[in-house]
């Protein structure tokens, strides 16, 4: 099994418009930094041709047939062979050229784990609509009293974390919950956390949101009442 410095790990559900220019993106941004690196294409039981898309663009391709945000990246972490991982969503919506500075303050020991911020990095008109941005700011107060942390957003889909880190996390949710259970294990397991920001834009491909606002907050929400 090779090993390399960087996976980029993209979870994916029917995104057959967006995954190609997504890997491609990724691709291009390892060969940028001069580092040897994988993009992980997590297929979590995609109904379109978003496998044979993410292949042909150069992909490694892993599946998981139940569904689940939390699901998908938990075996995109198992099955990555970097030194530094890379979560981001196969949208389009987060920009490839964040990751470098993400990657860098990680692989020379200087964090453990990065975490994006969309509110510092700025939002384009239309990415997140406003009921989003009072969720999300109003969950990530109650995680950052809950768990003791000073992240600012805690549900960016661009994230990281090195591999030893990793390795000491133990992670057990299933949905979109599981970006608040990765800053709780982390403050947890004492990991050195960074933030970073991060550009948020509109998706370029006509496509139709996972993310259902009530259900995925109560889940983040009962998260931080009761996951341990």
């Amino acid at each position: 099994m090779n090993n390399y410095d960087i996976s980029i790990i993209m979870p994916c559900l029917n995104e057959e418009k967006t995954v190609g220019p997504c890997v491609r993106s990724a691709l291009d941004i390892i060969y940028k930094m001069g580092v040897t690196g994988e993009v992980l294409v997590v297929d979590n039981g995609s109904e379109d041709d978003s496998v044979h898309i993410a292949e042909a663009a150069g992909a490694r391709v892993v599946m998981v047939h139940r569904r689940g945000y939390g699901l998908a990246l938990r075996k995109g972490i198992r099955s990555a062979r970097g030194d530094v991982l890379i979560l981001i969503d196969a949208d389009t919506t987060y920009d490839f050229r964040d990751i470098p500075k993400m990657y860098y303050p990680m692989a020379f020991g200087k964090a453990d784990v990065i975490i994006g911020d969309r509110f510092a990095g700025g939002m384009s008109e239309g990415a997140m609509p406003l009921s989003h941005r009072i969720g999300v700011r109003v969950l990530s107060f109650l995680g950052r009293l809950r768990f003791g942390s000073g992240v600012r957003d805690f549900h960016c889909g661009l994230r990281g974390m090195t591999r030893k880190a990793a390795g000491k996390m133990r992670f057990h949710t299933d949905g979109m919950e599981f970006a608040t259970e990765m800053i709780a294990e982390a403050e947890r397991r004492h990991q050195k956390i960074g933030q970073v920001p991060v550009s948020l834009r509109v998706c370029r491909y006509e496509r139709v949101s996972k993310l259902k606002t009530i259900r995925d907050g109560l889940r983040h929400l009962m998260y931080i009442i009761c996951g341990f």
